[in-house]
């Protein structure tokens, strides 16, 4: 088996989405050294819903880790292997992330995403999903975007099923997240 990274790039050298993108009230950017405690905090904040789901969310939670996120995700945008946003509140607030990902092949992106406990219900996350989706898909080389999730976390494969993704297979896995049932669900753009 391949490595990822020694999978060829979905994406041309050069090319990369947005760095700010508006949503509706909402918007999404690129995280800076100086939102780790704000990113700390949120996933403190979250930690009883993300932890079944996020292999990285951990006790205790460290803010080395979002400091660790926060300079992967610099690094992965200029290597153009990942590309994060924080997703920002109207007030200003930090609720989330949402990330692209080169890790399924040529032509392919995948997204991945969590949303602060007390931000969800709103359709934030369907909105943010749906906007990366369509900037995704406008880059040249990326034919199709991917959300996997475990098939057990019935919140996270919602918004695929919102945006009208279609599932494109179920396959076992070994869980790397207490909650998860060792079922991944591929979902993939029509």
């Amino acid at each position: 088996m391949t490595a990822a990274s020694d999978s060829p790039k979905a994406l041309a050298p050069g090319v990369v989405p947005p760095e700010t993108i508006d949503l509706d009230g909402y918007h999404l950017r690129r995280a800076t050294a100086e939102d780790t405690e704000a990113l700390h905090e949120a996933v403190k904040a979250s930690f009883a819903e993300l932890h079944p789901w996020m292999p990285w969310c951990t006790e205790p939670v460290e803010i080395a880790s979002q400091r660790d996120f926060i300079e992967r995700s610099e690094t992965g945008w200029t290597a153009q292997t990942a590309f994060n946003w924080l997703i920002i509140d109207a007030g200003g607030h930090l609720i989330g992330t949402i990330g692209l990902m080169d890790r399924i092949g040529p032509g392919g992106l995948e997204i991945g995403y969590w949303l602060r406990s007390d931000a969800t219900g709103r359709g934030v996350m369907t909105r943010a999903a749906a906007r990366v989706t369509d900037i995704a898909l406008a880059l040249p080389g990326v034919e199709r975007v991917e959300i996997h999730c475990d098939a057990a976390n019935v919140r996270s494969a919602a918004v695929p099923r919102r945006l009208g993704y279609r599932l494109d297979r179920e396959a076992h896995a070994e869980p790397t997240s207490p909650g998860e049932s060792g079922l991944s669900q591929y979902w993939v753009t029509p």
